[in-house]
């Protein structure tokens, strides 16, 4: 009975943490992040701030042969 008690108690931190995290609307400034750039080395946004146009492309499949 401990089990179900410690998933739902588990379940409910979750929820409480992704509600804590809202949306960004439109026009709010992008969160920082750093990624890893095709080439190996690693960006983050602050690299680009300032500058007048800051484009992030995802291709999730590029380049798979799929």
């Amino acid at each position: 009975m401990k089990a179900p008690a410690l998933l739902i108690t588990a379940c409910g931190f979750l929820l409480a943490a992704l509600a804590a995290h809202a949306a960004p609307q439109v026009g709010d400034p992008a969160p920082e992040f750093e990624l890893t750039g095709s080439d190996g080395e690693q960006y983050s946004l602050s690299d680009f701030r300032g500058e007048e146009w800051t484009v992030i492309a995802f291709f999730p499949k590029a380049f798979t042969g799929g």
